[in-house]
């Protein structure tokens, strides 16, 4: 749960952005938050021998996805907002690998790489573009004057929605799919996560891209070095669903034989059903053209739900509240008590 920035270990995942973006890219896309999946699907033959555990799994996944998803609709740092995205894409494959489908979860941990890195880095060229602003609230009307980085984030931004045919399409339908055959309450909350996912990608782009700000600072273009292993990537966001799911056949037995425990396949034969996702990603995109583009739906009213979810459900403050203070204030007690004590005592001695 640490590892992977389950709800309530998940502090220091947006916090690890003062790194460099690459570095960001690195941590939040291919290598240690997903570490803590790949261990889960290792041990599945363990896992399976106990219903709690699936079922605790699948539910502190949900709620994982849930809450990163809410959060990242209301943050304006760019790159606190792929963090929580990171999050909540997490929390989707925790909730997958507590259905028993860890080789979905696989799956999405796989094209998610290509299309969070790909975004990490589309954001690190903005920054640079933009002078190392990172507030998306001060960004705006500059689609075309980085448009290969424009169009590089419009792709990495349709995979992470699920938008047919970008990688995120097959690995997140997938494991919405098998929730909808196993458990009820798993799949409504990954389809609100969907429409979400959508919503806050699509606030970043037109925040970011097509706000009618003018920025007095001279934009330009990445240089060459750092648009090629944005073109690498986003080769990966667009064919590594359709390669994974028709070419390696990576959701099958054959492929995986005893590395994973793989059981029956829940296959979902409703058009609606499968369409679904799809649709509530589509929404998302239209709710934040609504709002950021067109102006006709006016932003949250709730000053209260506004501020609660800018600062992150207050898990900061509690957490301060609840163990920082405490430590510190235990920690200055000893430390006093070393100094009039222990010291005293060892000069004494001397």
């Amino acid at each position: 749960m640490g590892k992977s920035a389950q709800l309530g270990l998940h502090v220091w995942l947006p916090d690890a952005m003062e790194g460099p973006t690459p570095v960001s890219a690195l941590i939040h896309a291919a290598t240690m938050v997903t570490a803590g999946i790949f261990l889960v699907a290792k041990c599945s033959p363990l896992f399976e021998l106990s219903n709690v555990a699936r079922e605790l799994i699948v539910i502190v996944g949900a709620l994982t996805a849930f809450f990163a998803a809410t959060v990242a609709i209301t943050q304006n740092d760019i790159k606190k907002i792929i963090a929580y995205s990171t999050c909540s894409q997490l929390g989707y494959m925790f909730m997958a690998c507590g259905l028993s489908a860890y080789n979905v979860a696989i799956f999405h941990l796989m094209t998610h790489a290509f299309f969070k890195a790909l975004l990490f880095l589309g954001a690190g060229n903005v920054i640079h573009a933009m002078h190392h602003e990172q507030n998306i609230q001060k960004m705006g009307n500059c689609w075309k004057k980085i448009p290969c980085t424009y169009t590089l984030m419009w792709i990495g931004s349709l995979a992470l929605s699920g938008i047919f045919p970008f990688a995120g399409f097959y690995s997140k339908d997938l494991i919405i799919e098998h929730a909808y055959s196993t458990d009820s309450f798993a799949f409504v909350i990954s389809l609100v996560v969907a429409f979400f996912t959508a919503f806050y990608s699509w606030r970043l782009l037109l925040l970011v891209f097509h706000s009618q700000k003018q920025s007095k600072i001279n934009i330009h273009e990445a240089p060459k070095i750092m648009l090629i292993p944005l073109l690498i990537l986003a080769f990966g966001s667009v064919f590594s669903g359709v390669w994974g799911a028709n070419i390696l056949n990576i959701t099958s037995n054959a492929f995986w034989k005893s590395s994973l425990v793989m059981i029956d396949e829940h296959g979902v034969h409703n058009f609606f059903i499968k369409l679904l996702p799809t649709l509530a990603s589509l929404s998302g995109i239209a709710l934040a053209y609504l709002i950021y583009q067109y102006q006709v739906i006016r932003q949250i009213k709730s000053k209260f739900l506004l501020k609660f979810l800018q600062n992150k459900w207050y898990f900061d403050e509690v957490y301060e509240f609840v163990i920082i203070a405490p430590i510190r204030f235990i920690s200055r007690l000893l430390w006093k008590f070393d100094v009039k004590a222990i010291d005293s005592f060892g000069q004494m001695v001397l």
